[in-house]
């Protein structure tokens, strides 16, 4: 990549859009720690008042889930729920770094990765739900690591690996334009007259179609609220927007928890802490998983639908052109910020309180009853293809074309 502190300026000026006296908390493997620093910098010289790291090492994380007790992974440690509750109660902004290998937790004990997951998400279910009610400015940005570099060029050497991936993921994120931010501003347009166009149809369901054997009819809950690019602070004295993920290209809102039925296949394998699950299938009910399958990592994938009731229900909806930048390049990254960026893509568990009017300030009882998921995982997986047709329902049961030929009608 050009330049390295360019890309941070895009993710502390649009992606945390951080205010003057506010403290960033970046979260980043080691082996990403010179994009840590210049994120660390950019933000100083945005006014924060303190940036705080918060490394991570999946090296080391291997060997602990090979020769740890096993009790182990039932605990998580008070000081990261003190940590990451105290600076989110304080209105900090949080820049996640994701960049692993995909395949280095191969061969774990899935049960040992789930039950540590669970107890993780159980602990800090104060702060992911802060963010994920937009309470907190936050944005998931990555850079290369050579392991991952290598398996999405594997014909390539290490360095050459990792020049090719700082390559692709500068086009993602714009940055390999003379004004990314001006980029970005254009970009969020588009996404603009889209969300016009879903939210002011308002349908009560979609149904989706693919030669890949997909056949599904998900509802919408009424009052859903559809979103893309940048979403607004809740709750801050002067409002202002943030970016979750860099890249993005899709729009998104909640499906109604009870109101999937059909046949969902991936079309794109999926990089689930540090394990692939590949050539996988669900087969909905009234919402929920009933059945499934997969030609690789179903272990991983049965673990993942049985953390919590919710697991096994729809969270997400998201949709993504075919023909987006990202599904152009033809890279398969093995990774989820970006594969989902190039396909139309459903979450497993948790859906965004945002995504339903008045969401964020509602209880957990009045969330349910209103058909929003609940649950301690929120998984995204692709289903989009070039032969992908979705059809909106309206209330009347008239239906408008949203998807031809895996591109937007409209």
């Amino acid at each position: 990549m050009k330049s390295i502190d360019q890309y941070a300026r895009l993710v502390v000026r649009v992606g945390v859009n951080l205010r003057k006296g506010q403290t960033l908390v970046v979260s980043s493997p080691i082996e990403c720690a010179e994009f840590a620093r210049s994120v660390q910098k950019e933000a100083y010289e945005a006014g924060a008042r303190e940036v705080v790291f918060r490394w991570s090492d999946e090296k080391s994380a291997r060997v602990t889930y090979d020769m740890a007790p096993d009790e182990i992974f039932d605990e998580s440690p008070e000081w990261l729920k003190v940590f990451l509750d105290g600076y989110s109660d304080g209105n900090a902004a949080f820049v996640s770094i994701a960049a692993s290998d995909p395949e280095l937790m191969k061969g774990v004990d899935p049960k040992r990765i789930s039950r540590k997951n669970k107890a993780n998400n159980v602990a800090l279910e104060h702060y992911r739900s802060r963010l994920m009610s937009n309470r907190n400015a936050w944005c998931v940005a990555s850079v290369p690591t050579e392991a991952w570099a290598r398996k999405v060029f594997p014909g390539k050497p290490g360095p050459e690996a990792m020049e090719a991936l700082w390559d692709a993921i500068a086009k993602t994120v714009r940055v390999d334009q003379n004004d990314p931010v001006a980029a970005w501003r254009a970009h969020q347009a588009a996404l603009n007259a889209r969300l016009a166009f879903l939210n002011g149809h308002a349908f009560k369901a979609l149904r989706y179609r693919n030669a890949a054997g997909t056949d599904l009819t998900i509802a919408l809950p009424a009052g859903h609220v559809w979103f893309g690019g940048g979403d607004d602070i809740v709750g801050a004295a002067e409002p202002y927007a943030f970016v979750a993920n860099m890249p993005t290209e899709e729009v998104f809102t909640m499906p109604h928890r009870d109101g999937a039925d059909g046949k969902i296949v991936s079309t794109m394998p999926l990089n689930y802490n540090g394990n692939l699950v590949e050539d996988f299938w669900f087969r909905l009910e009234r919402g929920v998983v009933v059945d499934f399958g997969a030609g690789k990592g179903v272990e991983v994938l049965k673990e993942m639908l049985d953390t919590d009731e919710g697991a096994r229900r729809l969270g997400e909806v998201a949709l993504v052109p075919y023909e987006s930048p990202i599904s152009k390049m033809g890279i398969l990254f093995y990774n989820t910020l970006f594969d989902e960026n190039a396909s139309c893509h459903f979450a497993l568990g948790k859906a965004y309180p945002t995504c339903i009017a008045g969401g964020p300030e509602m209880s957990k009882e009045e969330l349910l009853a209103a058909g929003v998921n609940d649950s301690l995982i929120h998984v995204d997986f692709m289903v989009g293809s070039k032969d992908l047709e979705i059809i909106g329902v309206m209330a009347d049961g008239s239906e408008v074309p949203v998807f031809k030929h895996g591109n937007f009608a409209l």
